[in-house]
């Protein structure tokens, strides 16, 4: 029986990319750049390279954030800096806390039946920003960011160091919910505890890295929990 369960922020229960795209959105703009679709993928799998390498420990979070822009500024040929644009990026970013569908319904449902955190790698004053806005803060019984930890998902020690914030904690008890194979799932399988990939778009499984469950509706994961 599952009681703790570990929650992914970003594209989990936040719509990061929505907040992503609109954020960028506002920073071509102030450089008098058309923001396009195709401008805003290109930046989303630069970043997404960048944040692999993270994952990786060949780059640090401070030199995550501004690689990317000094990546993307190099393939558009664009003279600005990338200190500056990561400086306005993170500011818009404070702002963006949508939820993901369904993903309140689920807190709501599951609150009080168990002990729920957040476990998110990324820049302590965003996500807590983002948290707050969202208004979500009450159903969790802490909050675990990578920055804040001094290590990161997928690394072993950075469960180790949330397992220390949950009383009782028991292994075999614990669960951690995400979008993200590289980071959540291999993260969870690194700490020897179940794992749940959530998949909305179907995306196959290219890795070698595999879930203990997978579900394409966060409200699958309720079927989950009665296992």
């Amino acid at each position: 029986m599952y009681r703790n369960i570990l929650f992914d922020l970003d594209n989990t229960l936040l719509d990061f990319n929505r907040s992503e795209s609109e954020a960028l959105s506002s920073v071509l703009s102030g450089l008098g750049v058309k923001p396009t679709q195709e401008l805003i993928k290109l930046y989303s799998r630069i970043n997404l390279s960048q944040w692999k390498r993270l994952e990786l420990g060949e780059l640090t979070l401070a030199e995550t954030k501004v690689n990317r822009f000094r990546l993307f500024f190099q393939e558009l040929g664009i003279d600005a800096s990338p200190e500056d644009a990561t400086a306005k990026f993170e500011g818009l970013l404070h702002g963006g806390f949508y939820m993901i569908s369904g993903a309140r319904e689920l807190l709501s449902d599951l609150y009080g039946n168990y002990r729920m955190y957040i476990a998110s790698n990324g820049t302590a004053s965003v996500q807590r920003s983002r948290i707050a806005g969202a208004d979500i803060f009450g159903f969790f019984d802490g909050v675990f960011i990578s920055q804040e930890l001094g290590t990161k998902k997928p690394d072993a020690d950075f469960f180790e160091k949330c397992f220390q914030n949950i009383p009782g904690f028991v292994r075999e008890e614990t669960l951690i919910v995400g979008d993200s194979l590289t980071s959540d799932i291999r993260g969870g399988n690194n700490a020897g505890i179940a794992s749940v990939w959530y998949n909305p778009e179907k995306h196959a499984n290219t890795e070698n890295i595999m879930p203990t469950y997978e579900i394409a509706r966060l409200d699958d994961l309720k079927a989950v929990l009665d296992r």
